[in-house]
């Protein structure tokens, strides 16, 4: 369903790019209602070219001219851009942060008092519609705020609302996770070249049987470990690749991997908390 609104992205990224991507592909928006906003000129011309968006090199004036703000920066930005813009947003405004470890009440002090703003985190598969994102709403938002937010990111995969306290573990969980499942995919295909798979023939196996058993497990609604003891049949192959799994402490560590980067996640927003403060 269409928004109808301006949506300024500030910042034109591969997050960005994916976002508008989706958004025009599921009809949610049109690309006269998109702008994009970036210091590089040529990256603009590259998007305006390809999507037939609207582009600008004016933060403050695009998000004066839109109804819904996506602050698609990276976060080591986020303090410059958000004194740029504090001058064009009120009650009005809808703004959507999708910078990892931004907490809410820092995004929320900088632009005043009365702002309407969701924390997100989305992740990169959202480049091929495939993504996962969290949404967490900000003191003003209201539930239409939180509807259109999950409408944009729904164009682009899958959306779960949570509480703010959980995006650190988000952050871990999926934030991160694409980065633990390509690791596994690459030693999948490695270990299927070391069996005498050519590498293309391994590298695609791997993939797919990963995309598959995913897509395999959304669509049943199975816990994993039912769909697990499916493939293991007694004195078969596949409990004896388990049984050397669970002996390299596979589950453990993907379990300590979450954990180390929600606590990396935690202790960013910390930081950037105590700069602004140290700032203000």
């Amino acid at each position: 369903m269409p928004l109808g609104k301006t949506i300024a992205f500030l910042g034109a990224g591969n997050m960005a790019e994916a976002l508008v991507k989706g958004l025009l592909r599921a009809g949610v928006a049109a690309p006269g209602e998109i702008l994009l906003t970036d210091r590089r000129k040529e990256r603009l011309a590259e998007l305006e070219q390809r999507y037939g968006v609207r582009t600008s090199t004016d933060n403050e004036g695009a998000a004066e001219q839109a109804a819904i703000i996506v602050l698609s920066v990276k976060p080591q930005v986020m303090n410059k851009l958000l004194v740029e813009i504090a001058p064009a947003l009120d009650e009005s405004k809808l703004v959507i942060s999708i910078a990892a470890g931004v907490p809410l009440a820092a995004v929320e002090r900088r632009v005043g008092h009365g702002v309407r703003i969701i924390r997100t985190m989305p992740n990169t598969p959202a480049l091929v519609g495939a993504g996962a994102t969290a949404i967490s709403a900000g003191e003003h938002a209201t539930p239409e705020d939180m509807e259109q937010a999950k409408a944009l990111f729904d164009a682009v995969g899958k959306t779960v609302v949570v509480d703010e306290s959980l995006l650190d573990a988000v952050t871990g969980l999926s934030g991160s996770g694409p980065a633990y499942v390509f690791l596994i995919i690459e030693a999948l295909s490695d270990a299927g070249v070391k069996m005498g798979i050519d590498r293309r023939n391994a590298q695609d196996l791997a993939a797919q049987t990963v995309l598959g058993s995913a897509q395999l497990l959304l669509e049943t609604g199975e816990h994993p470990g039912r769909l697990k003891d499916q493939v293991t049949s007694p004195g078969g192959t596949a409990i004896a690749g388990l049984h050397t799994l669970e002996a390299g402490g596979l589950r453990t560590t993907l379990m300590n991997a979450v954990e180390a980067a929600t606590q990396r996640a935690h202790e960013l927003g910390r930081r950037f908390l105590e700069a602004k403060d140290e700032e203000d």
